[in-house]
């Protein structure tokens, strides 16, 4: 069982990590669920890493634990003991059970970890009379507006069940709501020249009102929005423009060498901070 593939469709991500370690197995296993990709690194059988995208750790791996379509393949490939997974297997296995149930439980108000999450009471009126858990009033800071489920869960090392659950109880109370700014666009070079620095990217002008129409960027001008790319995120100054197509975002050519990314490759846009 040095190499192992097949289809999620066939064997579950759960049972092949069951699999990898009963036989104390060490390399990555890699995932690829359409454009979404993700790996699980196993050391001596203990699952001790996983990324995706978008996140690290045991959100990472709920979430991989959670497809049920896809390729994987095991590599037996050496590891670094990264370490941001000390849960044991079992244990693991048994909250990634418990967090989809909750992900299913809470689907039909958070369909989506891409939203944005905004509180828009300030303390002590946010969350006066409600019993939250050390985990939830960790998490609220965060629901700022410009972190998507995703970031939240990142910056906090909270996992998804912890995340959801102080949103949810937020939103019962009617003090969240829950929006999804992302748009996705393509590529093009920013032509820049005497007068126009290659500092910053364009876009269309109509997303400026689209996003000022939402109420956590309604107040101010956006002058930074997070680019976000297959391997990559920036953070860049932004100008909206006449003219540009409602579909592109111009970024100058240093930009994009920067990022790998290349013209008419697509990338998912939304405000920053």
């Amino acid at each position: 069982m040095s190499n192992l593939r097949g289809l999620l469709e066939s064997i579950s991500i759960t049972d092949v990590v069951q699999m990898l370690h009963l036989n104390k197995k060490t390399g990555q296993l890699l995932l690829q669920n359409g454009r979404f990709q993700g790996v699980i690194y196993v050391s001596g059988g203990a699952v001790v890493h996983a990324e995706t995208g978008r996140t690290t750790g045991e959100s990472a791996a709920f979430e991989l634990l959670a497809w049920e379509r896809g390729e994987f393949e095991f590599q037996a490939v050496p590891v670094k003991p990264v370490g941001s997974i000390r849960r044991s297997v079992p244990d693991l296995l048994m909250e990634s059970a418990r967090t989809l149930d909750t992900r299913r439980r809470l689907g039909a108000y958070f369909p989506s970890l891409d939203a944005v999450p905004w509180t828009f009471l300030p303390e002590p009126a946010l969350t006066a009379g409600l019993k939250l858990s050390a985990d939830a009033l960790k998490a609220i800071p965060h629901f700022d507006g410009y972190q998507d489920f995703h970031q939240v869960m990142t910056t906090t090392q909270l996992n998804e069940t912890a995340v959801l659950e102080a949103a949810f109880a937020l939103l019962q109370a009617e003090r969240l709501q829950v929006f999804e700014p992302a748009v996705p666009l393509a590529v093009e070079t920013l032509k820049t020249g005497l007068f126009k620095k290659g500092d910053h990217v364009e876009l269309g002008v109509i997303h400026e009102s689209r996003w000022r129409g939402l109420q956590p960027y309604s107040h101010g001008l956006i002058t930074q929005v997070r680019i976000q790319w297959r391997g990559g995120v920036a953070h860049e100054d932004v100008r909206f423009v006449q003219g540009l197509a409602d579909g592109v975002l111009a970024a100058p050519e240093p930009f994009l060498q920067s990022w790998g990314v290349g013209p008419s490759d697509i990338v998912v846009v939304r405000p920053a901070p």
